[in-house]
Order: structure tokens, then C-alpha cells, then sequence
């Protein structure tokens, strides 16, 4: 997930994907500690994602980069 589809995104969508992608990044995790992972570079891809949702949202919140909430 790039910047310009999180951007276009409203509050609640967000939301949604945030609680989805730790739920994703959670079961990752414990494959990789009870198992072989089969893609181990997906881990840093969600934790991105992650970290861009709560950026955006964030930014929402205080009013930054001239973004309101939707």
C-alpha cells in the first residue's frame, strides 16, 4: 500500500486496514517464530503499512499538511 492510496483513504477505512494488517502482522510473527516463513520480506511490508496508516492518520489528527479529517 502506497501513500497516495492511504491519502485517499477516509478515517474509517483506515481504521479497518490498521486493525487488519496488525491482525496480518501478528500471524507473521508467530509463523516466523514457530516456523520457516515462506516470505520473511513480507513482515518489513506490512510494518511500512503500518507505519504509514498511523502517519496519515496522525497528521489528521493535528492538522498537518493541511489535511482534515474524513
Amino acid at each position: 500500500m502506497n501513500i497516495e492510496e492511504v491519502r485517499s483513504k477516509t478515517d474509517t477505512e483506515l481504521r479497518f486496514d490498521l486493525g487488519n494488517l496488525k491482525k496480518e502482522l501478528f500471524d507473521l510473527r508467530f509463523r516466523t517464530a514457530t516456523e520457516t516463513s515462506t516470505d520473511p520480506s513480507r513482515v518489513n511490508i506490512v510494518k511500512r503499512s503500518v507505519a504509514r496508516i498511523n502517519t496519515v492518520l496522525h497528521e489528521r489528527a493535528t492538522g498537518v499538511r493541511g489535511q482534515e479529517s474524513r
